[in-house]
């Protein structure tokens, strides 16, 4: 099976940085985890914040660390470095190839949406607490087997709440079309359309940090060559 992942992000109106971060990395066992991590406020502050917590992340990660204890660990030392009194929704999307399975975990209230390859839609949206702000907290956890046409979509809570201000944020309804819809091997024209109608919502003005991450599972082709590309703007 072939994995595409792809991200589009923008920060709030009128900032320069984004406090939304996100990272993929292989895993040491087989397969990737992409990390995202949506830090409390807005601009430098809150960037440095989801850069601290996507970084420990990924050394937890690179170690072998299952994703549970990846959250539980950087929950533990956030709480720890700043005392309780900053918060960063997070979510670990892993394509984990020694399980054959898509796990996710979430410690955010914004919900993870998985299209199987039979076109069904799962709404992952069981309640759970952001790290950082309360000594002892769990994460929630899935685990999805891989196939081809699994699609997941995470996104952070600009993107999720766009339109919140003008009176039309969009039903989560309205996202699973978007999921159910989507090509499995054109990851990145998900993520753009998914930010684009969010800040068409917002009517070009992002209220609030937006990032989405998605993943796709095909069948893939047999010359194991693995590819990724970025691009930034700024």
């Amino acid at each position: 099976m072939q994995v595409t992942m792809a991200v589009a992000k923008v920060p709030k109106f009128g900032l320069v940085e984004s406090g939304d971060s996100v990272e993929l990395l292989e895993r040491p066992r087989g397969g990737l985890t992409a990390i995202l991590a949506d830090g409390q406020r807005h601009g430098r502050s809150a960037k440095r914040l989801s850069q601290l917590v996507v970084a420990k992340a990924m050394q937890l990660v690179a170690d072998g660390v299952r994703d549970g204890a990846v959250a539980r660990g950087v929950h533990d030392y956030l709480y720890a470095v700043r005392d309780g009194k900053v918060s960063t929704e997070l979510v670990l999307l892993s394509v984990d190839a020694r399980t054959g399975t898509l796990v996710v975990t979430r410690n955010t209230h914004v919900p993870v949406l998985v299209r199987r390859g039979d076109g069904s839609v799962l709404r992952l949206d069981e309640p759970v607490e952001p790290i950082g702000m309360r000594e002892t907290l769990r994460p929630v956890i899935a685990e999805i087997p891989l196939e081809p046409g699994l699609v997941a979509l995470a996104m952070t809570d600009g993107v999720y709440a766009a339109g919140r201000w003008h009176g039309r944020q969009w039903p989560v309804e309205a996202l699973e079309a978007i999921v159910r819809e989507a090509d499995p091997a054109s990851m990145q024209a998900l993520a753009d359309r998914v930010l684009a109608e969010a800040m068409r919502l917002d009517e070009q003005r992002p209220a609030d940090d937006m990032a989405v991450l998605a993943v796709g599972v095909t069948a893939g082709g047999e010359d194991r060559i693995r590819r990724m590309s970025v691009t930034m703007e700024w």
